[in-house]
């Protein structure tokens, strides 16, 4: 929480600044209690519904209004008109269904709000005269908003303060270096600070806002963009173009060439086209990306792009900041080493004054805050805000005795001259994990662009780090899981190695100084990238090169990070995530956000997503088999001039048994297996070969049956071994598709067998669904048919698996 008596300013004495650690007054009190009344009566609210769902509106339109559901609709409808009723179990099928998702991503809406409530920006605002933090929604025009490193700009404004206030517009702009803001500058929302502190007036908030439209698409709860779905949408868009032709073949087929009456031809022209339709794949797919929300909000994990589940499941490199994921935020102050005959006590004057300097110390600076306490007399008298470019901050001073100094604390080997002896000392300190930062005499004002050459080191600055206990588990996690580690640190890289080696990342022993990368060509940085496992003095412009190095190397890159150094990274990686404690930027940009701050959460993440793409990627092959064998009985029956074999109610239960409820159990099951590209392809290698095979198997049952059974009766019991030789051989495409198996996976097929089993034997459900075998010859011929498929079916997984690798 922002403590109320830092973030006010001190009437300035003439030719003076504050003091540090002084009482403060205000200089920009912000709107008083009736202002605030007044603008929110007139509409003057930052009123942008940044949502992390959609709306309970929007998720019933979206599972009802489908371009399936109106074609099953129609169908349904006139399955009513002609009858028998169950014909037209489909259409209660899809009700339920749809039902199913409806609830599901109802579920999954209620878990993102109340999650995205605790993750929520709130930014500093102040009111009569004293600083609160409010929600987003409840800024009015005209409020005073403070921001400090890591802050962002929620809505447009105006500069009213600003001590070194450096704001990044990269992600409006496209401009990579910081921008200085002075009184008077335009604030843009969507940016965000990087170094310095600053207040400034709303003057366009709600929807007037610059980036207000772009932030609320952004946060809302999708479904798009990812392979996944947009495989499925062209699978979908393939067969609705398939369908309508073969409707037509058919009805013109059974009304015309074989005078069938109309509602049997228009019942057989059903029966053909709606299992076409894999309508139950779509369910499916939204059902397991809901109940991967679910999972990962019970361990305080906001997705606030549902396919960074799928994202995070592809990953192949994951690039880790340091500071706050392998580390915790706080550091602890070791010790202080004078250099040079230095004074311990007045070093450690100097220390506490420049610790209280800063109104928002980073965690370095904290830690030496509680531990040098600020001294009496000691006024600051200009600072300069440390920066991840920079890898320093300075303060000047007016000392209790009339002497003014200036002071620079930062990175040793940023600060010194090669060949110091202050830096051989600095390297064992780094060597054992520590985190050094020196303390220097300025001999240059802050202002001056060469202030940090030519300084006099007074101190090195020992800070002990505290490593995260649950990383090491996850860094091994992701090496059994074949995904590469990468820690990209702004800290010495030698010190970045040590922990790294402490917590047993391979490859910590040589870590890799980013400066001496090789920055003209892209190649090999890329190459020099891959190689190495530890990169220490990495600059926030070189977070964002590397990430994308490593995706022009074909890599699917994740980004972790919490500090305003991290954002640009984030932006650009495949998958950002972000620790919940961190900077509001970065919660901003990131797809994941980790509520609980802890990086063990990473591996569920990512073990959600490899269940929802490899169980959607097994179940899809069981939904498009039936779409190909459908589509393919309803050509042959067609070019032979012969009557359909089936109807709706006999597919509806093969359906039902072999990809209705096992999908459903298959979709939800834990699958490790890494996700790999190509859905489509990879979906179609398997149904193709799988679906001609039932299908031929069922079609030459059915030309055997009636050339067996003849007379005016015939169809049903031509039909009824037709529909044995198809529920068998699917049955083998799914006994197939559950391996490997388990108990409760065999349990699954023998239930399913067994429940046809009933249907053929017990005499009601045999005429509702008007299946009767009759004899023995053509039901045991329709079995042999079964048999033989199934043979075929195990060799051309297997010719499959070997000629067409994933």
């Amino acid at each position: 929480m922002t403590d109320p008596a830092r973030t006010e300013v001190e009437e300035p004495e003439p030719g003076g600044r504050t003091a540090a650690g002084s009482a403060r007054r205000p200089a920009h009190p912000g709107l008083s209690a009736a202002e605030v009344a007044q603008r929110v009566a007139r509409g003057e609210v930052n009123d942008v519904p940044a949502r992390s769902s959609r709306s309970v509106a929007e998720i019933v339109r979206a599972n009802v209004l489908t371009r399936f559901n109106a074609i099953i609709g129609v169908l349904f409808v006139i399955i009513l008109i002609v009858g028998p009723l169950q014909d037209g179990l489909f259409g209660f099928v899809i009700l339920a269904n749809t039902g199913i998702g409806i609830i599901q991503e109802l579920r999954a809406k209620k878990t993102l709000d109340s999650l995205a409530v605790i993750g929520e920006t709130r930014p500093t605002v102040r009111r009569d005269g004293r600083a609160a933090e409010i929600p987003t929604g409840q800024v009015v025009l005209g409020d005073v908003l403070e921001l400090g490193p890591g802050g962002k700009v929620i809505v447009d404004g105006e500069v009213l303060e600003s001590d070194g206030l450096e704001v990044d517009e990269s992600l409006l702009t496209g401009e990579a270096d910081p921008v200085v803001k002075k009184p008077g500058d335009r604030m843009m929302s969507g940016s965000f600070a990087v170094a310095g502190t600053g207040a400034f007036t709303a003057t366009k908030v709600g929807r007037e806002a610059y980036a207000a439209r772009l932030a609320e698409e952004a946060s809302r709860f999708t479904l798009v963009h990812s392979e996944l779905r947009s495989g499925i949408s062209r699978i979908l868009k393939y067969v609705t173009w398939m369908a309508v032709p073969t409707a037509l073949g058919l009805i013109f087929s059974h009304l015309l060439t074989l005078g069938l009456p109309a509602d049997a031809a228009v019942r057989r022209m059903v029966a053909g086209i709606v299992p076409m339709i894999p309508e139950g794949l779509v369910l499916l797919t939204s059902v397991a990306f809901a109940i991967g929300v679910v999972r990962l909000g019970r361990r305080q994990c906001l997705v606030q792009e549902l396919p960074a589940i799928e994202g995070l499941a592809r990953v192949d490199v994951v690039c880790l900041d340091k500071t706050g994921t392998l580390t915790e935020g706080g550091m602890d102050l070791g010790e202080v080493r004078t250099l040079d005959g230095g004074d311990p006590a007045r070093t450690r004057e100097v220390l506490g004054a420049f610790g209280a300097s800063d109104p928002r110390p980073n965690a370095s600076l904290q830690a030496v805050a509680d531990a040098c306490p600020a001294p009496d007399g000691w006024r600051c008298t200009g600072t300069l805000p440390f920066s991840s470019a920079r890898k320093y901050s300075g303060a000047a001073f007016e000392e209790p005795d009339g002497r003014r100094s200036g002071w620079l604390l930062g990175a040793p080997d940023v600060l010194l001259a090669d060949g110091d002896p202050a830096l051989a000392e600095t390297g064992r300190l780094n060597a054992q994990g520590l985190r050094v930062l020196l303390l220097a005499r300025a001999v240059r004002p802050l202002d001056h662009p060469d202030t940090a050459r030519e300084v006099r080191p007074a101190a090195l600055v020992v800070l002990e780090q505290r490593l995260r206990p649950d990383a090491p588990d996850t860094l091994r996690y992701f090496a059994e899981q074949g995904v590469q580690a990468k820690v990209i640190s702004g800290d010495n890289a030698v010190s970045v190695g040590a922990v790294a080696g402490k917590l047993g990342l391979p490859g910590a022993d040589d870590p890799v100084d980013a400066r001496q990368l090789p920055h003209g060509d892209p190649d090999a940085m890329a190459r020099a990238i891959e190689r190495g496992a530890v990169f220490g003095r990495v600059t926030p412009q070189q977070k964002r090169e590397m990430v994308g190095a490593l995706q022009a190397r074909g890599h699917h890159v994740a980004m972790t990070g919490d500090g305003v150094n991290d954002v640009l990274a984030l932006k650009d990686a495949d998958i950002g995530v972000a620790m919940g404690a961190g900077s509001e930027a970065t919660r901003a940009v990131a797809q994941i956000v980790l509520l609980n701050n802890s990086f063990a959460t990473l591996p569920s993440v990512v073990a959600e997503g490899r269940r929802v793409i490899g169980n959607i990627t097994r179940v899809a092959t069981l939904f498009l088999t039936k779409t190909v064998y459908s589509v393919l009985l309803a050509i042959l029956v067609v070019c032979c001039r012969i009557p359909y074999p089936f109807l709706p109610r006999h597919l509806t239960l093969l359906s039902t048994l072999t990809i209705g409820v096992p999908a459903f159990f298959l979709a939800l099951a834990p699958n490790t297996e890494r996700a790999r590209p190509h859905f489509v392809r990879r979906v179609m290698r398997y149904a193709i070969p799988s679906g001609l095979i039932t299908g031929v198997a069922a079609f030459a049952t059915y030309l055997l049956a009636r050339a067996y059974y003849t007379g005016p009766d015939a169809l049903g019991a031509q039909t009824s071994a037709a529909t044995l030789t198809l529920f068998l051989t699917a049955l083998w495409v799914l006994a197939i598709i559950a391996r490997p198996y388990t108990w409760w996976r065999i349990a699954l097929v023998l239930a399913m067998a067994l429940a046809f089993l009933v249907v053929l034997v017990v005499p009601g459900l045999q005429r509702f669904f008007d299946l009767r075998l009759v004899g023995t010859v053509l039901p045991w011929t329709a079995v042999a048919v079964a048999a033989v498929a199934a043979v075929l079916l195990e060799a051309a997984w297997r010719w499959v698996g070997r000629r067409f690798p994933a």
